[in-house]
């Protein structure tokens, strides 16, 4: 499309943004600040959004945003929307490259992005942007695309330029061994483990799951995540840090899946990501890295459910 523009935001676009998730989402976006126009003005007026519009005739036919907490170096590349008649454009891709180098102006250290699996849209955009896909987080919001089965995200995540993101230099366990040493060839290790920011555990209830932050596994903890109801799906981020490997161990005893890290927003350090409760299904994902985590769960829903089918 010849005459398309793409420019920054305006307080004025708020109603034509929020009309545009509405038009291709209807009422099943997962953020629902998109659906009040005021809302889209507060969270620009406060700065946790930095928003790139793309424009022709007057109308705008795609959005991108960098979303950022508050005194956080790592911003989400997010909020990626263009109209179905501009599809095949690269316009996403053109909003996320700038907006990339628009993170780098703002000071952020790297840049996530959250890939959707119920098409490849978004895993294509983020390889054509550098990301590289870095965990696996199951069922993890309701379907945007109005389907019974929540959608599966797949993380990326890319360094600004001038910063690295190492990860801790760890002996990795066998059954994750060589997706670990894929991303310290990308990212590169070091020896110093950064220091936690916040507090040592944090637990919350959300879209029907339990997410719990854990700054470290011990045995009393061990204990008292036993006792969580067995039918609760619970996402875990740990520190990656030293006891990395037995951590593995424990939870896959208590029938948790490793499904890949993230960094963490807090600090400069990675989180190793475990699942459980999630439900079978097949997908098809761009990253060969992330097909054989997702795989590699199938199997243990597979696993457990002949399991019990032998003792019942």
């Amino acid at each position: 499309m010849d005459n398309l523009t793409l420019r920054s935001y305006r307080r004025t676009d708020a109603g034509a943004v929020s009309r545009l998730f509405r038009e291709i989402y209807g009422d099943h976006y997962v953020q629902p600040h998109v659906y009040l126009p005021l809302m889209i003005n507060q969270n620009h007026g406060d700065g946790r959004w930095h928003s790139l519009v793309a424009e022709s005739g007057k109308k705008i036919l795609g959005h991108a945003t960098l979303c950022r907490n508050s005194g956080s170096h790592t911003a989400e590349l997010a909020l990626s929307v263009v109209h179905p008649s501009t599809r095949g454009q690269n316009i996403a891709t053109q909003l996320g490259t700038r907006l990339l180098i628009h993170a780098q102006a703002l000071g952020c250290h790297g840049v996530t992005i959250k890939q959707v699996t119920q098409h490849a849209y978004t895993q294509r955009m983020a390889d054509r942007l550098g990301f590289c896909s870095t965990g696996l987080l199951l069922d993890y919001v309701p379907s945007p695309f109005g389907e019974p089965l929540p959608e599966t995200i797949v993380i990326g995540f890319t360094a600004i330029d001038g910063y690295r993101r190492p990860l801790p230099a760890l002996p990795w366990p066998p059954g994750c061994r060589d997706f670990m040493e894929h991303l310290s060839g990308v990212y590169g290790t070091q020896e110093k483990e950064p220091l936690w920011v916040g507090p040592p555990i944090h637990v919350e209830q959300c879209s029907g799951r339990y997410e719990v932050l854990l700054k470290k596994l011990d045995s009393c903890l061990l204990k008292q995540l036993r006792q969580l109801p067995r039918h609760w799906m619970i996402s875990i981020r740990l520190r990656l840090a030293t006891g990395f490997a037995s951590a593995v161990d424990s939870l896959s005893a208590m029938g948790f899946i490793f499904t890949g890290i993230a960094p963490n927003d807090r600090c400069a350090g990675w989180l190793a990501l475990f699942h459980r409760g999630y439900r079978p299904r097949t997908l098809e994902l761009r990253c060969p890295h992330i097909q054989r985590l997702h795989d590699q769960a199938q199997q243990q829903i597979a696993a457990r459910a002949s399991e019990a089918a032998s003792h019942s």
